[in-house]
């Protein structure tokens, strides 16, 4: 699976439980550490947990993929799912402000996710 394909699937599998304010930033020309940032938020613990837990299920039932590592889903306020290639940050809002890692990765491009990945549009837009 292509890099960009896998960080799309954890974007529509982050959208899947109302995770909003999803972006894929194509970062692998400014970083040696990988090659997209998929960043997420939830509104509670609960929801964060769940919206990560979604993209790890996910690629691992329906990709056969298994991540490198997670860290913080006992927390809830920010949960990091390493796959190398493409990495997940799913926050509660006020953590992501806090980190601002849309500003620290403000110069790169961000991948549009496509229509037909996209849960987060309000009921009326359906």
């Amino acid at each position: 699976m292509l890099s960009k394909d896998r960080a799309v699937l954890c974007a529509a599998y982050a959208l899947e439980k109302k995770a909003f304010n999803v972006r894929i930033l194509e970062v692998k020309e400014m970083s040696s550490l990988t090659d997209y940032l998929v960043i997420a938020s939830g509104r509670s613990d609960r929801q964060v947990e769940a919206a990560a837990e979604s993209v790890r299920l996910g690629l691992k039932k329906d990709h056969e993929t298994q991540p490198l590592a997670v860290e913080g889903m006992k927390d809830g306020n920010w949960v990091l799912i390493d796959y190398g290639d493409v990495m997940v940050h799913v926050f509660q809002e006020p953590v992501r402000e806090f980190y601002d890692l849309d500003g620290l990765w403000c110069d790169a491009p961000e991948v549009a996710i496509p229509e037909n990945h996209r849960w987060d549009r309000k009921p009326e837009a359906r």
